[in-house]
C-alpha cells in the first residue's frame, strides 16, 4: 500500500518538475528579451487563438493524467482481503489501546488479550523514542495478508501507521477494518489522528513485523 503511495508520489513531482521548467523558461526568456536596458516594446496582442486553446487543453489534460492513477490506488487501499492470514482487533480507550488475538483459539478459550500504554519520559531506555514507544507492541507476520479490526471503548480514535500507508478512523459504535500487508520485517510507528481529548499525545502504535518462523516466540512473550 504504501509503495503504491511512493509511486503517485514520484509520477505527480514528475509532472510538477514539467509546469516548473516550463514556465520558469517562459519567465526567464521575458525577463531576458524585455528587460528596460535594452529598451523593446513589445507587440500588443489582443487576441491569439492559438495560445488560448492551449493554455485551456494543457490544464485539463494534466489533472487527467494525475486523476486516473490516483482513483486506481485509492480504490486499492479500501479493498478488503477476503481470506487474510490473520486477524487482529484494536479497541481504542482513553488513553491506551487492547489488542485481541483469537484467529488461533479453539472454542471455549479465552483470546490472547493485552494493553498497550507509553512508556512514560522517565522509564524509557537507551534507544527508545519519546511518546512513541509502548510496553507490549502488536506483533505482526512479515509479507503476509492480514486485517485489523478497529473498534473504540469511548470517543473518536484513529490507528495509523504512516509508514505502512494506514490509517482508520476509530468509531463509537462502528467496526472498521483494514487491509495491510507489511513487506519488511522491522519495527513501525504511528499515532492516534484523531484528537481523543487531552492525553490524545499519549496513544503511539508500535508495530514490530516478524518472520513466520519467529512469530509463535514473540507472541507468547
Amino acid at each position: 500500500m504504501m509503495q503504491g503511495i511512493i509511486d503517485l508520489h514520484h509520477d505527480i513531482f514528475f509532472f510538477l518538475i514539467l509546469i516548473f521548467v516550463f514556465v520558469s523558461r517562459i519567465l526567464v526568456r521575458a525577463l531576458w528579451h524585455f528587460h528596460y536596458s535594452k529598451k523593446k516594446i513589445p507587440q500588443r496582442i489582443v487576441h491569439g487563438t492559438t495560445i488560448e486553446i492551449l493554455w485551456t487543453i494543457f490544464p485539463i489534460i494534466i489533472p487527467m493524467f494525475i486523476a486516473i492513477p490516483s482513483f486506481a490506488l485509492l480504490y486499492s487501499m479500501n479493498e478488503v482481503v477476503v481470506d487474510p492470514a490473520m486477524t487482529i482487533k484494536a479497541i481504542g480507550h482513553q488513553w491506551y489501546r487492547t489488542y485481541e488475538y483469537s484467529d488461533y483459539n479453539s472454542s471455549g478459550e479465552q483470546s490472547l488479550t493485552f494493553d498497550s500504554y507509553t512508556i512514560l519520559e522517565d522509564d524509557l531506555e537507551l534507544g527508545q523514542s519519546r511518546l512513541l514507544e509502548v510496553d507490549n507492541r502488536v506483533v505482526l507476520l512479515a509479507k503476509t495478508h492480514l486485517r485489523i479490526i478497529v473498534t473504540p471503548a469511548d470517543v473518536h480514535h484513529s490507528w495509523a501507521v504512516p509508514s505502512s500507508g494506514v490509517k482508520c478512523d476509530v468509531i463509537p459504535g462502528r467496526l472498521n477494518q483494514i487491509s495491510i500487508l507489511v513487506q519488511r520485517e522491522g519495527v513501525y510507528y504511528g499515532q492516534c489522528s484523531e484528537i481523543c481529548e487531552t492525553n490524545h499525545a499519549f496513544t503511539p502504535i508500535v508495530v514490530e513485523a516478524v518472520p513466520r518462523k519467529d512469530y509463535g516466540s514473540r507472541v507468547s512473550n
